[in-house]
């Protein structure tokens, strides 16, 4: 029973550092092509919940993790966040597609 759980989610970490690797690369090729306006808005995608996380997670964290003061109403933090948020949205997805194709019978 519980090397089937382990072969899960081994399984499911391997699909999502997949899903990572391939939404990091098409951010870069969005990049590439210049394609900020969509970048613009696959980052409002993630704002919520990079705003919940900054109401959430104690300011002092923020504050230790960045290194600035008042690192919650920092506008950079709060962007870079918002991307880092939907990329790991965009890696979830393309994560469950793996899985339900390589794993699920």
């Amino acid at each position: 029973m519980m090397s089937l759980l382990m072969r899960l989610f081994v399984r499911w970490v391997a699909c999502f550092a997949l899903g990572l690797v391939v939404a990091l690369l098409v951010l870069v090729g969005l990049m590439f092509c210049g394609q900020f306006d969509l970048i613009k808005g696959l980052q409002l995608t993630g704002q919520p919940l990079a705003q919940l996380s900054l109401l959430i997670v104690p300011e002092a964290f923020w504050n230790d993790l960045t290194g600035l003061a008042n690192a919650t109403q920092s506008h950079a933090v709060q962007s870079f966040l918002s991307l880092c948020t939907a990329l790991g949205q965009i890696a979830l997805l393309l994560a469950a597609g793996f899985f339900r194709l390589w794993y699920v019978r």
